[in-house]
């Protein structure tokens, strides 16, 4: 057995909707028998020591150890992270050999801390916002209560009083929450643009940035907790779009108790491996948490060509709109058929379906993301997107205006197609296997005289995995591969190690010598292959590094 990490939960997660802290202990399943109520015990004792024993403690048993949390108040989780590695120092005592320490002095260290980090402020407005029915965020620095214009901000320390307020000044948002494996980004980008075009304000936090419509606040990966607080604080949105990732969801929990609308895109391999997403099923229970935001009263929408969501779906008990390539996909038959609301592909079309009502909300080929209907990822993406913004209370009218107006040039990195001196360059951030099956199956259609790969791959990925790419690419009718060695993703393997797996299996698929190519950085590779391609050629460019200003190159030569 082996201790993993001792940290705050600060928002609904994988174990509760309850703040807190949460132990990760690295161990065997017989381990964890007794781990479990060891640790039960261990962390009881400690609350009651400390005058917590009000509150609740639960454990999740996953592949390759468990996670044990307790809740505690907001205004003491570093003296909750406390107690959870004290509990870890007991284990280590009890079945590692080591030193037993002492419940009376570490009572007493730890009720010093939570006097020191008690904030009786903080919790007051916790409680009083909950009786007006108001958000309450918070983090180290800021505290807010409301959103947007009808929010309030003030330093963590320097609260008001309740009883003090303007209650009536301080009102919510409408928000919309985005998760799943691939995606996401693109969702929640065509939906900021539905909503934008339709007139609202609207503030997004996503991998890339936070924006409120198209003023980038700040540039950076903010698809967790806190990019949800940084754009509901930004003052004028009227509706937020927030994607949410595994990190954030698994480290700190949901960023938002309540939402009107939440989308899970797909679930499938990425990240596995990593402790609490060791296989599909642990990462799909991640993702399901942002459902527990919608239950009661907003819609939960779900992506019905996924077996695993499907799956998931059947005891939930909330409401949910499907969305599918397939009208006649069973999920959707009987939901429609029993009056429920679906958004499918069909003919050629974007449809909407309410029982026995159809309307077309346009046609996939006039979507310009979807490059003329050959990008089916994207126009899965899109239904989402329409099915989210209807939640949100956009009309099919304005829904239809958004999509055909969605340009590639609002969805940089995602599926961008660039005509250059004659030939194609087609840009992409796949870096999973589904994502690159789908890039993959869409450069297949597009018309070319010859196939140039520009890509690589992280050194987290299994061998299998690595010469799957490698065939699923050459299976395109490559004419050469570009490898670069994405040295910052490298991640354990030896420096051309993965180079050596892509290429042998490329030369297994019937690759020549020449046909295949090693560079150190992904800028080299990519100027490489604008300088091989002649007219008539399409170059596939896999973006994973994320730091070429490819875009930028390309934008400037188109």
């Amino acid at each position: 057995m082996r201790f993993l990490d001792a940290r705050r939960l600060t928002g609904p997660n994988v174990l509760s909707n309850n703040s807190g802290a949460i132990l990760d202990i690295e161990c065997t399943a017989e381990e964890a028998d007794r781990l479990i109520p060891f640790c039960e015990d261990r962390i009881h004792r400690m609350l009651t020591a400390v005058g917590w024993e009000g509150e609740s403690v639960c454990h999740i048993r996953l592949l390759g150890g468990l996670s044990m949390t307790f809740s505690a108040p907001i205004d003491a989780l570093y003296a909750a992270s406390a107690i959870n590695e004290w509990v870890w120092d007991c284990c280590e005592a009890e079945f590692l050999g080591g030193q037993t320490p002492d419940l009376v002095a570490k009572a007493e260290e730890i009720r010093a801390a939570i006097a020191d980090e008690a904030n009786p402020a903080l919790l007051n407005l916790q409680s009083a916002a909950a009786g007006h029915g108001v958000s309450l965020l918070w983090d180290d620095d800021e505290v807010s209560l409301g959103h947007g214009s009808h929010s309030q901000t003030w330093p963590f320390r320097e609260l008001p009083a309740a009883d003090d307020l303007p209650w009536s000044r301080y009102r919510d948002v409408p928000i919309g929450i985005v998760t799943g494996t691939n995606g996401k980004t693109t969702t929640v980008r065509i939906a900021k643009h539905l909503l934008q075009r339709s007139g609202r304000c609207v503030g997004l936090s996503c991998t890339d940035w936070v924006s409120v419509n198209d003023e980038i606040i700040d540039r950076d990966d903010w698809s967790g907790p806190g990019g949800a607080r940084m754009v509901l604080r930004q003052e004028g949105i009227d509706t937020a779009i927030l994607e949410t990732a595994r990190g954030g969801l698994l480290r700190r929990g949901l960023g938002v108790e309540t939402a009107e609308v939440a989308l899970i895109t797909n679930i499938s391999e990425d990240h596995i491996g990593d402790f609490g997403s060791q296989s599909v099923e642990e990462l799909l229970n991640i993702k399901w948490i942002v459902s527990r935001a919608v239950e009661k009263s907003g819609c939960l929408i779900l992506n019905a060509d996924d077996g695993l969501l499907v799956r998931k779906s059947i005891a939930y008990a909330g409401g949910i709109t499907w969305f599918s390539l397939s009208e006649s996909n069973p999920v959707i038959v009987e939901h429609v058929g029993r009056g429920g609301v679906a958004f499918v592909y069909s003919g050629g079309d974007l449809v909407r379906m309410d029982g026995e009502n159809r309307q077309v909300i346009c046609a996939a080929r006039d979507i310009p993301i979807t490059l003329g209907a050959a990008a089916e990822h994207n126009i899965a993406n899109a239904l989402g997107a329409a099915a989210l913004t209807e939640k949100l209370g956009l009309s099919i009218a304005n829904i239809s205006n958004g999509l055909i107006t969605m340009s590639q040039d609002a969805n940089p990195g995602r599926s961008n197609l660039y005509e250059i001196g004659g030939f194609k360059v087609l840009v992409d951030f796949a870096h999973n296997p589904q994502a690159m099956q789908a890039l993959f199956a869409m450069a297949g259609t597009i018309p070319a005289k010859r196939r140039l790969l520009c890509f690589g791959q992280a050194g987290d990925r299994t061998d299998s995995q690595i010469r799957e790419l490698a065939r699923s690419a050459w299976s395109i009718g490559l004419e050469a591969a570009f490898i670069s060695e994405l040295g910052h993703y490298r991640r354990g393997r030896d420096e051309g190690e993965v180079f050596a797996i892509l290429r042998d299996e490329l030369m297994k698929e019937g690759a020549r010598d020449d046909q295949v190519r090693h560079f150190e950085e992904e800028t080299d590779s990519f100027d490489a292959a604008l300088e091989w391609a002649e007219e008539g050629d399409l170059v596939v460019i896999l973006d994973l590094g994320r730091d070429s200003n490819i875009q930028e190159k390309l934008v400037a030569r188109s």
